[in-house]
């Protein structure tokens, strides 16, 4: 096929108004025929398998900037308010003459058949059918039809006008037809030319009105007095408006001509070899290149204060292919979306259900999106529905206006939809990583990450990695790091070996004073304090997690901390039924726990077969305790006085604030 022919092919299918409506399988032959999908037979015959893989081929040639035009076009039209697109088409509305409630219908199909252009392309064509079938889309051309004297009106004639035997496209392959290469090519590249090609067919096939091949939508055109001119208007008017539409245009005219070849016209000149071989592009963005971690840059596209990731689900998957194939035989692989330096308030990153259910059949434990220096980390196999992460930079004043601690990082706020329904808590923690600002002077000691919380603070902890602090969140909320600096005024006699340990530990959120500026240093731990300040050291904290003792009640304060500690195995209970939350506990017991909680996180920590023989009582530790006092030992979370251990004696609220502080740093 000559470039003369498919340049005029192209320049119809992309031209905003085509593009808009082409939907699949046809109901006219023209572009249709034209491809190869039939011959002479009706393109109602078109199936929708043929015209999808025409459909594919040529979205395969879009390069990942040009899927950001047209996505760019979907999201300004899907957008545009019912005045403005009042202002666009007032030419061809005020001809019309309809109501607003008709308007307001016209309206909202125009958003929904802006949204074809990018989704049809994308392989989505869930929405056609809506379009044709939808009882006021349906109604409101029937109205139209009445007003003009026209029998029937539907979306077939609409698609008619553009793409049939007598329709734009037919006409602009008879105004480009004694192009030569040199002349078509300049058409691609400017606009001008691009236009006043379209006017001219425009004009040609509106006066199709009557006698053979006459269009239903010229006869409508013409019987209300809609003139050419109106047309062209209204047209101009929409480009004017949505910048994105020009560009969008020429992103489906090039990936045509590449889909299907071009051979030189009859000034002989070539633009393939061959006789017309394919124009290949390399990628903007190469999902395989680096394995495991996607550059998605090019596939943001931002729309006001709003930034959208629009992935491609076959891209995505060959992503995973390439992180596999790089670690044969490994487990809990994770796949990083970069979205790089992102220009918006607010990121949208939506993951489908074939991209979710593909990362668990292919052993992708999680995908990570970053941008801006912020990384959110999601376990995927909790989810079986597509999921679409929000994540947005808000005001400092959030977090100023009810604290006076110094803010180390932006605020940020994060919402997750599963299934499209709005979701704050989840089975797996999902890990955020927020990027450190203005820490310069600051104790990284004591930064900790802020929950937002009915108009206060909850510290949450965090553990800071360079320039980063990294969390683990069962809930969705707005978050911070501050410098949480926490004082106690009865800490005298303990601060020389752990008044640092408190203040960090406290800093944390992870153990909290008893009231009036006090901390009570000497006091005994109970079992269910201690289960907590483990918990929230550590970074385990999940809602999800159930407990069955008869004495926890499940409005406990403590309940959600002992759930998880049993769950874990790092807390038992005295009995099946029974934990005791009130009893102390012993320091052998304590260190047991500890070394069963970093266990659970760190199975490959080992145990020195010494450990316990630098105490001179080692002899009166508990069998059954032993073997987690000398893990402790062995990597310094318990150091002993004086060559003892005193594994029997009650721990205290100090003494567990050291061992926790050392458990935080524990490497």
């Amino acid at each position: 096929m000559s470039l003369k022919k498919k340049l005029a092919v192209s320049t119809l299918a992309v031209s905003m108004a085509a593009a808009s409506v082409a939907g699949f399988p046809f109901s006219s032959k023209g572009l249709a025929q034209h491809l190869g999908i039939v011959g002479t037979a009706s393109a109602a015959a078109v199936t929708h398998a043929d015209a999808k893989t025409k459909v594919e081929k040529i979205y395969a040639q879009l390069t990942p900037a040009d899927k950001q035009k047209l996505l760019a076009y979907e999201l300004e039209a899907g957008n545009i308010s019912l005045s403005t697109f009042g202002d666009i088409f007032k030419p061809v509305l005020d001809k019309l003459a309809l109501n607003e409630a008709d308007v307001a219908t016209a309206h909202k199909a125009f958003k929904s058949v802006s949204s074809v252009v990018y989704d049809v392309y994308a392989n989505d064509f869930a929405e056609i059918k809506a379009i044709r079938y939808d009882v006021d889309n349906v109604d409101l051309l029937n109205r139209i039809a009445a007003k003009a004297g026209v029998a029937e009106l539907t979306f077939d004639d609409l698609i008619e006008f553009l793409l049939g035997d007598n329709g734009v496209e037919a006409e602009l392959r008879k105004l480009v037809s004694s192009k030569t290469s040199a002349q078509l090519l300049e058409i691609i590249a400017n606009s001008t030319s691009q236009d006043a090609l379209l006017d001219d067919a425009i004009t040609t096939v509106l006066n199709h009105r009557t006698g053979a091949g006459a269009l239903t939508v010229s006869q409508v055109v013409y019987n209300l007095n809609i003139t050419p001119a109106d047309v062209k208007l209204s047209l101009k008017n929409l480009n004017a408006t949505l910048p994105t539409a020009k560009p969008a245009v020429k992103a489906l005219a090039t990936a045509y001509i590449k889909a299907y070849g071009f051979s030189g016209g009859s000034d002989g000149g070539s633009g393939g070899s061959g006789g017309g071989g394919t124009v290949v592009t390399t990628p903007v963005t190469n999902p395989t290149a680096t394995p495991g971690i996607y550059d998605v840059s090019k596939l943001v596209t931002i729309v006001g204060d709003k930034a959208t990731l629009k992935l491609v689900d076959a891209d995505v998957l060959k992503a995973f292919d390439a992180l596999v194939a790089a670690n044969a035989g490994k487990t809990g692989l994770t796949l990083t979306l970069n979205l790089g330096t992102v220009n918006a308030a607010t990121v949208e990153v939506p993951l489908s259900k074939a991209i979710i259910e593909a990362a668990k059949a292919k052993g992708i434990a999680n995908i990570a999106i970053t941008f801006n220096g912020l990384t959110v980390t999601i376990p995927v196999g909790q989810f079986s529905e597509a999921i679409t992460l929000t994540a947005s930079t808000i005001a400092d004043s959030t977090v100023t206006s009810i604290s006076s601690l110094k803010l180390a990082s932006s605020v940020y706020e994060f919402d997750l939809t599963v299934g499209g329904v709005a979701t704050t808590t989840f089975q797996q923690p999902i890990i955020i990583k927020l990027p450190l600002k203005n820490a310069t002077g600051l104790d990284k000691e004591l930064l900790s990450v802020a929950k937002v919380v009915y108009g206060a603070l909850q510290f949450q902890g965090g553990v800071v990695d360079g320039d980063y602090i990294v969390e683990p969140r069962d809930t969705f909320s707005s978050y911070a790091v501050v410098e949480n600096k926490v004082s106690f005024k009865d800490i005298a006699s303990v601060q020389a070996w752990a008044g640092r340990q408190i203040a960090v530990v406290a800093a944390k959120g992870a153990i909290e004073g008893v009231g009036n500026g006090n901390f009570a240093p000497k006091s005994n731990v109970t079992r269910a304090e201690f289960a907590k300040m483990l918990i929230r050291a550590l970074n385990l904290e999940n809602n999800s997690a159930k407990q069955s003792f008869n004495d926890v009640s499940s409005t406990s304060w403590y309940a959600p901390y002992v759930a998880v500690a049993a769950e874990k195995g790092i807390i038992t209970g005295r009995s099946a039924a029974q934990f005791d939350p009130n009893a102390t506990i012993t320091r052998a017991e304590m260190a047991t726990m500890i070394s069963r909680a970093i266990k659970s996180v760190n199975p490959a920590a080992t145990t020195s077969a010494s450990a316990l023989s630098k105490f001179s009582d080692a002899a009166k530790i508990s069998a059954s305790l032993r073997d987690g006092v000398a893990f402790a030992a062995s990597n310094n979370l318990v150091i002993g006085n004086a060559g003892k251990f005193n594994p029997n004696n009650t721990a205290t609220r100090a003494e567990a604030a050291v061992i926790i502080y050392r458990t935080i740093n524990f490497k």
